[in-house]
């Protein structure tokens, strides 16, 4: 006796895609309601100026420095005439004073837009970041909200003077 076997055609399953479709439904727009967009800070940097130059000119010319040391911050004119010394009171350098002092200085050239940081070799990241911020922008009190205000936006960014050496 011969046995036959019949051949069934064996569809292949069909993919019920339906529930995975209403996850993606609900889960993108979640995702995307909750995610937190971070903001990119950018901050340009420029060399500073060399020193060459007409030093008639110079010598009329305001041009602010900040030095940053790790135990004091210098406010000068780039000529070498210091505005004033912030000592470093404890742990931090003293912001507000270098706020105030900078404001001051805004104040008699108001059309003034840039300042060069010299940092030395021991002074943190951190610290560096926070002069820029205090150099950059000044943060007042109007109406009950807090304003920034521009002081010297346009940073230049370099190495600090031996100490003791004269800087020319």
């Amino acid at each position: 006796m011969r046995i036959r076997y019949r051949r069934h055609r064996i569809k292949p399953p069909e993919l019920d895609i339906t529930a995975f479709l209403n996850l993606m439904v609900i889960l993108i727009p979640f995702l995307l309601i909750t995610a937190v967009f971070s903001r990119i800070t950018i901050i340009d940097l420029n060399l500073p100026p060399s020193t060459a130059g007409d030093s008639a000119q110079d010598n009329k010319k305001f041009e602010l420095e900040v030095i940053v040391r790790a135990e004091a911050i210098d406010v000068s004119n780039r000529n070498g005439v210091l505005i004033k010394r912030i000592f470093k009171p404890g742990a931090e350098h003293d912001y507000k004073t270098l706020s105030v002092v900078l404001q001051n200085i805004k104040a008699e050239y108001p059309d003034k837009l840039d300042a060069t940081i010299l940092s030395a070799p021991d002074v943190s990241y951190d610290t560096l970041i926070q002069v820029m911020d205090k150099v950059r922008v000044v943060e007042i009190v109007q109406a009950g909200s807090v304003v920034q205000a521009e002081l010297f936006p346009e940073i230049s960014i370099g190495d600090a003077p031996v100490e003791g050496a004269q800087g020319g």
